[in-house]
């Protein structure tokens, strides 16, 4: 009874879990025991007649049976099933305090009456009980100084410098950890451990190849960070650890002199399992600014899966889960606390001028038609779009917190996190990473449709394309093209992200029906890199000088000379004046040494094709070529969405000549 209040109501703490595991031993090895000294009990007063103390022993059994049952059946879901359920564990709370509160007045008034019958009273059980009580209370004490955890050095380097004073040891990050000191890296990570036997191996796998999981091993950040550790300092580079590298961070890694500044978890783990649930309270100014917490572990901790000691800690973890489920906070669940990490800024300690905005995925949806603040069921939140809900045999499926979910839904939140980098889960050939790609270009597609948001989200493309163009245009003259570009199910600016890097593009090509090419925009060249003259969306931050910022060395950036991206349901023109061709073999261009020969003389019409694509790859070529060396590597291009139109080319200008 003692060790389950402490369970229900106690501090989590390494005695209760010792005391459980005692109190289940004791409880399956005394049951027969119990069992054999009740039943003959019973034989020796059943023929009494009913009396107050014959009720109360009838109902102490009754609660004691249940209690037992109930232990049994809580045991076996401890140790097979996938949680334990609350109705079972409090149905063997409450048993056992039934049977003490019925079985107490029964002893009591049993042995008051018998007080008059003999001599000298027997105290032998009450002594006996008193003892084994004393002895559970000193194994328990005994086990838990004996082995209470991991025992984690929570220090900095010797090292380490404080460059900003001892108060902010993390700046330039906005990143701080509930103590203000070091976490040692182990506390934040053992991902795995959440994917073992029977537990969050789904959620586990789809976070594998996800840009949570490889934000740290990223080889473009890794390459970046290198560079800026450089140029201005290892110091500096905290202030990418904080949203990319907080294993890493937290540790004291990203300091002076440091040969990894992503020591070996936070490499494998980037935003490990932990390390995103144990952020206690966000702020929507960005630059990861939160305050994580170091959780508190349970028994064998971070045991392989499969060993005894795996067995025990799961065991724990659902016999005693109060702990555990505060690693799950409706504050996940909001919009804002996204934005700690994905809305970004420069200030004076970094580029040593002052601040600027770059991305900011957070306000771009806040102020955008997505957000009907106030109204749920007319709001499209980041995790409805980003953390679809999928089907699930998970532990954590089912929510109750949601306007439209139930505990017994049976699905939970994706954490593959899908979004727009198609590249590198499959350059670092992550388990799972194929399938990921192929699910993120048809993310970029528009083509995966999530039940959940369908009567408040649009159908279609992510970004629809048009294409305007007079009806027919005669041979020499010039022919306009205008191209509509429309933000339709995007819940932020597109692209988005560093739009340094980031290219989306519009591919166009005028062609006439021979094939021959009679304009084109938008291609790559044989190095990958794109034709000048390409409408793209992009920005070009500079430094103070007024050098462009192409290597994404933001630490230098303090301003922009050029932006360009759709704001959520906006749209955008782009405009081409198309020299139409005249079949005059005067007017023919030369191109090289080959001349362009087209198919539509000036005597009789013909027609021209109008092919757009609007295009996007994750990395620009040049950025890719400094960072990681020119060795054949390129983003892979995905078409977002497409659209043509013909054009008649007529002398008299009349459609109906046209075949």
């Amino acid at each position: 009874m003692i060790s389950g209040l402490a369970v229900t109501v106690g501090p989590f703490h390494p005695a209760v879990e010792w005391g459980l595991l005692l109190h289940t031993v004791a409880g399956v090895f005394t049951t027969a025991l119990l069992v054999w000294y009740f039943v003959r009990h019973w034989k020796n007063y059943c023929h009494q007649s009913l009396s107050d103390v014959l009720l109360l022993g009838y109902v102490g059994l009754t609660a004691l049976a249940v209690c037992l049952v109930s232990g049994f059946a809580v045991t076996w879901q401890g140790l097979f099933a996938l949680k334990t359920a609350p109705w079972l564990r409090y149905t063997h709370l409450i048993s056992t305090l039934l049977a003490f509160a019925a079985s107490a007045p029964h002893i009591a008034i049993a042995w008051l009456r018998r007080r008059r019958e003999v001599s000298r009273p027997a105290f032998g059980w009450l002594g006996t009980a008193v003892g084994w009580t004393v002895v559970a209370v000193g194994a328990v004490a005994g086990l838990t100084y004996a082995y209470s955890g991991t025992r984690y050095k929570n220090v900095f380097p010797a090292d380490y410098s404080f460059i900003y004073g001892k108060n902010r040891p993390f700046a330039p990050s906005l990143a701080r950890t509930s103590t203000n000191g070091a976490f040692d890296p182990v506390s934040l990570s053992g991902s795995e451990t959440c994917g073992s036997s029977t537990c969050h191996t789904q959620i586990y796998n789809e976070w594998k190849p996800s840009a949570h999981r490889y934000s740290a091993m990223d080889p473009v950040f890794q390459g970046i960070q290198t560079v800026m550790a450089k140029q201005n300092g290892p110091e500096s580079t905290r202030y990418c650890g904080g949203c990319h590298d907080p294993i890493s961070l937290f540790s004291g890694a990203k300091n002076i002199l440091a040969e990894n500044l992503t020591g070996l978890v936070g490499y494998n783990e980037g935003i490990s399992c932990v390390s995103c649930h144990s952020i206690q309270k966000t702020d929507v100014r960005g630059n990861a600014n939160y305050t994580m917490m170091q959780p508190t572990e349970y028994l064998w901790q971070w045991s392989a899966a499969g060993s005894a000691g795996a067995i025990t800690r799961n065991f724990l973890i659902r016999s005693y889960p109060a702990r555990h489920d505060m690693l799950s906070k409706r504050m996940y669940k909001k919009p804002e606390y996204c934005a700690a990490c994905h809305k970004q800024f420069i200030d004076q300690e970094v580029n040593r001028v002052g601040w600027v905005q770059l991305q900011n995925q957070y306000d771009n949806w806040a102020a955008s038609h997505w957000n009907k603040k106030g109204d749920a069921s007319a709001t499209v939140e980041c995790r409805e779009c980003h953390m679809p809900l999928v089907e699930s045999t998970d532990p954590a499926a089912g929510d109750t917190s949601d306007y439209n979910r139930t505990a017994g839904d049976h699905k939970h939140r994706s954490h593959r996190f899908l979004a727009a980098n198609n590249f590198v889960p499959a350059l670092l050939k992550l388990d799972g990473g194929k399938e990921h790609v192929q699910l993120t270009e048809k993310w970029l597609h528009g083509d995966i449709a999530i039940p959940e948001i369908r009567s408040k989200w649009a159908e279609g493309p992510v970004v629809r394309i048009r294409v305007e163009a007079p009806p027919t245009v005669a041979p020499g003259q010039k022919l306009p093209i205008r191209i509509v570009l429309v933000s339709n199910k995007v819940g932020h600016d597109y692209p988005t992200g560093p739009l340094d890097m980031i290219q989306s593009w519009v591919e166009l090509k005028v062609q006439d029906l021979q094939g021959h090419t009679v304009f084109a925009s938008g291609q790559l060249d044989d190095k990958n890199f794109l034709v000048p003259g390409t409408f793209l969306f992009k920005a070009e931050p500079v430094d103070q000088y007024g050098n462009l910022i192409d290597r994404h060395n933001l630490w230098e950036m303090v301003g922009v000379r050029y932006r360009r991206s759709l704001f959520p349901g906006y749209s955008d023109t782009v405009e081409y004046n198309v020299l139409c061709p005249s079949g005059d073999p005067r007017a023919q261009v030369k191109s090289g040494d080959d001349v362009k020969a087209y198919s539509i003389p000036t005597s009789r019409s013909g027609t021209l094709r109008i092919d757009a694509r609007l295009q996007y790859r994750k990395m620009d070529q040049f950025l890719l070529n400094y960072v990681l060396g020119d060795k054949g590597l390129t983003a892979p291009v995905v078409e977002i969405s497409n659209a043509s139109a013909s054009v008649c080319v007529s002398p008299v200008g009349n459609a109906a000549e046209c075949p």
